[in-house]
């Protein structure tokens, strides 16, 4: 068997979301947090506050272009059941 993915949602103190992929959620927290993501370091600290899987590779692929390409429209709030935040 491969390896297993989670599709995470991160949330900066504004309230803004990030949908990333990784096989440790975790680890991947830290690195955004150290500022190893261009995407995000400029709004740190962020927090999990959703996560699914695991999941093979392109499972995890479709659910994280999925939820990216919901735009934070009704889908992306049904399928990780966060709620509408301010800043999104």
């Amino acid at each position: 068997m491969g390896a297993e993915y989670h599709v995470y949602v991160l949330r900066n103190p504004k309230g803004r979301y990030y949908v990333g992929l990784s096989e440790d959620p975790r680890r991947r927290l830290q690195e955004h947090n150290a500022g190893l993501s261009q995407w995000t370091k400029g709004h740190r600290p962020r927090e999990i506050v959703w996560q699914n899987g695991p999941l093979p590779l392109g499972e995890a692929r479709k659910l994280e272009n999925k939820l990216k390409r919901q735009g934070r429209g009704h889908g992306f709030y049904s399928i990780t059941g966060l709620p509408k935040s301010e800043g999104s």
